[in-house]
């Protein structure tokens, strides 16, 4: 069954959105700009499926949603009415009407035309969520899509001149790009929808390529596509035209990384201010209990609402502007070997290359069974390894041993059980209910993740100079298997140890192509796997390669260049956020010993003195020292945990390498109310 619109055809694959399919016509314009603005972003997010069903579909889940809501909200109000919750004496329109029976009307009505009031704001609030939320994702993929392009284009446009330096046609660069989904996202998944229209729909590839440009989510894109079509319809060079476009886009991925940094400098002005909020908040509240006007849940609100509240949407804030590294660094090359497509599953549970052998031969199942065993013994003798090479599962030891070590505290009475208790000795109990869960399990995962970040980026940090070194000692005639050798005997450091290694393999039968691909692999960085893909792609076409590794370490030098930048400017932002917070551990150190037990001593001292003792008793009342110390020691301390994501994410785009800044923030605060509290 398919239904005839003036957009095209709807398939009834979809039972929801053909049921509300009718209403999809009555309310909207399948020509008109919001049905077609949804289609095109559809198409960019590249969702297969119509836009009359989807918007279809998301009318159904409106209507869904706000039937549910507007039944729950319509119930609500009228129990809050019923149960005498809300005494309709409170609907009073505070004016006078003029006559007894408008006023009699009014208020028979007045309860059924609240209820039903309810009903409606819950009923459009619900088709509002329902049916936004499903508008939204194709917008939200489509932007998603955009931003990865943007990223991986400069590569990708290096990947194309090293291609075309090698001697590829146009189409041949094109089938390349769009098989080179490994390392480019979705930049290969745009080249592949040329490809696909070339290949199975009989479509002259200047017409997909047209049509791509008008499709792509990224404006970048489609100017570098417009370009090339001008240019393959002019019959130009197309090496030159990659060669100016490759230079252009570097510069604009400098200037990119620019407009972030800068970006990034003014979340941290904002965040001084964002910050300190909080305490000129719990200082005024502190003045207001001393007064006598102490409000004790908007105290609390503050400690254990606002603070953690304002460190997330931080967070949240700075995740939309820093890019994260985009892929995974694996490359899965379409005619790998199985081994080679095996590798990167080795774990705990599989074994790699040898699992697709169990079951054939007994012979088989027993080299599988001592694979199991010596891979376990391997791990029980240095485990230091396994956890350097995957972090976080040290999480699954750290974890138990929290449980364990809480469970002992509460059994043997150290680990205070209730509220008073822990107002009585607030360091003590902090410590046991939150500093050693977190020490316990921060410190190992923060040790092995910045040793499995410097183990991996000893890899990256002579590539520049070594792609240089091939280059040139390609330049001179040797191989590149001859190449690699050469410098791995003159050269230093992790990346000449793996090139040594991967002559070895070549010597011993498997192909460079293979060794490149698993030294990839071993270390996973995508930074490395678009290098890796560069000369493995083009060294299947000749080992004389100068041009292309001379391109990749032209791309790799201006990563250098972005990185440094990168580093130099977000250090400055990591300062800023350690002294804010530093500020505010000071602040609330000298609030705590300077005011509140200097106010508490005076209280104390006029309760013993007799006539005076009211008005001091009165204007301290409030006040109750130790709580308010426990109060303060969980404001820093949770303040602590949240700079500290914050300042390992805009320092490295990974919220786990803020793990050692909590620690370091967490036993400064530690230290100081140690002494203070």
């Amino acid at each position: 069954m398919s239904l005839e619109t003036g957009g095209g055809s709807v398939d009834a694959d979809d039972p929801l959105g053909d049921a509300f399919y009718p209403l999809f016509r009555l309310l909207f314009d399948a020509d008109g700009d919001f049905v077609g603005d949804v289609g095109e972003k559809l198409a960019q997010a590249r969702m297969p499926v119509t836009v009359e069903l989807y918007v279809a579909r998301a009318l159904g889940i409106g209507v869904i949603a706000g039937g549910a809501l507007w039944a729950m909200g319509t119930a609500l109000a009228w129990m809050l009415f019923a149960f005498g919750v809300i005494p309709p004496g409170m609907l009073s329109l505070g004016a006078q009407l003029p006559s007894e029976a408008m006023a009699d009307v009014l208020t028979a009505v007045k309860v059924p035309l609240a209820v039903g009031l309810a009903g409606v704001v819950f009923g459009s609030v619900g088709f509002a969520t329902g049916f936004g939320t499903l508008v939204a994702i194709p917008y939200s993929r489509a932007s998603a899509r955009e931003r990865e392009i943007n990223m991986l284009l400069v590569d990708a446009i290096s990947f194309m001149y090293a291609l075309s330096v090698g001697g590829l046609n146009q189409l041949e660069i094109l089938e390349a790009m769009g098989q080179a989904e490994d390392t480019y996202g979705e930049v290969a998944h745009e080249f592949q929808s040329i490809v696909n229209e070339t290949e199975y729909f009989g479509t002259d590839y200047r017409t997909a390529i047209r049509e791509q440009a008008m499709e792509t989510p990224s404006d970048e894109l489609s100017q570098f596509l417009t370009d090339m079509l001008s240019i393959i319809n002019s019959g130009g060079d197309m090496q030159s035209f990659l060669d100016d476009k490759k230079q252009k886009h570097m510069r604009t991925a400098k200037q990119q990384q620019e407009m972030t940094l800068e970006t990034l400098e003014l979340f941290g002005e904002m965040y001084m201010t964002l910050s300190l909020f909080p305490l000129l908040l719990i200082i005024i509240l502190v003045i207001m209990g001393m007064l006598g006007n102490a409000d004790q849940a908007m105290l609390y609100g503050t400690v254990y609402g606002l603070i953690p509240i304002t460190g997330a949407g931080f967070l949240v804030l700075v995740s939309t502007v820093k890019q994260d590294e985009v892929g995974d660094g694996f490359l899965a090359p379409a005619d790998a070997t199985d081994r080679l497509k095996d590798a990167h599953k080795e774990g705990l549970v599989h074994l790699g290359f040898v699992e697709s052998f169990v079951g054939s031969y007994s012979l088989f199942d027993r080299v599988h069974s001592r694979e199991g065993n010596h891979k376990t013994a391997a791990l029980l003798r240095r485990p230091h390894l396994f956890f350097r090479d995957r972090p976080l599962y040290t999480l699954a030891l750290t974890g138990p041993a929290v449980a364990v070590l809480l469970g002992l505290a509460v059994a043997s009475g150290s680990a205070p059980t209730s509220w008073d208790a822990m107002v009585a000795s607030p360091v003590w109990s902090t410590f046991v209910w939150v500093y050693v869960p977190v020490y316990t399990t921060a410190i190992p995962l923060a040790v092995f993740h910045t040793w499995n970040v410097r183990s991996r980026a000893a890899v990256v940090g002579k590539l520049s100079d070594n792609l240089r070194k091939l280059s040139s000692a390609n330049d001179t005639g040797l191989t590149l298997l001859e190449s690699v050798k050469a410098v791995s005997d003159t050269s230093s450091g992790k990346l000449a140890d793996e090139f040594d290694v991967m002559h070895g393999k070549v010597q011993y039968g498997m192909s460079l192509k293979e060794a490149l691909v698993e030294f990839n692999n071993k270390y996973h960085i995508p930074r490395l796997a678009r290098t890796v893909k560069l000369i493995t792609k083009a060294q299947e076409a000749s080992s004389q390669i100068t041009d292309v590794l001379t391109t990749a370490a032209q791309a790799s030098e201006n990563q250098d260049d972005i990185d440094r930048e990168r580093k130099s400017r977000t250090r400055m932002q990591v300062v800023i956020i350690i002294m804010t917070y530093l500020t505010l551990l000071a602040v609330m150190a000298i609030l705590k010993t300077q005011f509140l037990d200097v106010m508490a001593g005076l209280t104390s001292q006029a309760g013993g003195g007799g006539g005076g003792g009211a008005g001091a008793a009165s204007f301290g009342g409030g006040v109750d020292p130790n709580t308010l110390s426990l109060l303060f020691f969980h404001a820093v301390t949770l303040q602590a945990i949240l700079s500290g994501f914050i300042a390992g994410y805009i320092r490295d785009a990974d919220i786990v390498s803020g793990v050692k800044f909590v620690v370091v923030l967490q036993t400064i605060a530690l230290a100081v109310w140690m002494v203070v509290g």
